[in-house]
């Protein structure tokens, strides 16, 4: 077996995959305290072509060296805009018809293999907190909660992993639909 070089992953240039179709998932930061968490992010809505990032409250913006270290270039080719106010980003998104769910352990939160996702639906999926999570003002807006199984000590993964595999899950459900960006 051989590894492929970078030249024969064809990927495309940023100016192609800002014209792409993306897949119809916004990724809400809700007051992200790591650089490293919020650059992680950008590289894997670039991975799996996301439509865009909302970073809210106190989650770092590009220009940041910790951003800009994990993601490697994602922070040109990713939609972002930054709203000081996760709670007038979720109000916002839900008007222009995402259905919002948070990715948190929560009271009637559904296990991610059990989620449905609806190719004809828009979703925005909200990251909390490194240590709070999502906050309870979001979740009092949310269509749902969403929770990745875990069978460890721990209480929680870690938000650039949590995010890797949640987006992975949602994004694969465009895989060969009519018009599907993957």
């Amino acid at each position: 077996m051989r590894k492929l070089s970078l030249k024969e992953l064809n990927r495309v240039d940023v100016a192609t995959f800002k014209q792409q179709d993306k897949n119809p998932i916004t990724i809400v930061l809700d007051n992200v305290r790591s650089g490293l968490n919020v650059g992680s992010a950008f590289r894997t809505s670039d991975a799996f072509a996301l439509e865009q990032i909302y970073l809210c409250g106190i989650t770092a913006q590009p220009p940041h060296r910790e951003i800009l270290k994990t993601a490697i270039g994602a922070t040109e080719s990713v939609q972002w805009t930054h709203h000081g106010s996760v709670e007038d980003a979720v109000q916002s998104l839900k008007a222009d018809g995402y259905e919002v769910w948070a990715v948190e352990q929560a009271e009637g939160s559904l296990a991610l293999q059990d989620f449905e996702v609806q190719t004809d639906k828009k979703y925005a999926l909200v990251f909390g907190n490194e240590v709070k999570g999502v906050s309870q003002e979001v979740m009092d807006m949310v269509d749902g909660a969403i929770e990745v199984p875990q069978f460890g000590t721990k209480h929680s993964l870690n938000i650039s992993v949590c995010l890797g595999v949640v987006s992975w899950e949602f994004a694969k459900h465009w895989m060969g639909d009519e018009g599907g960006v993957l």
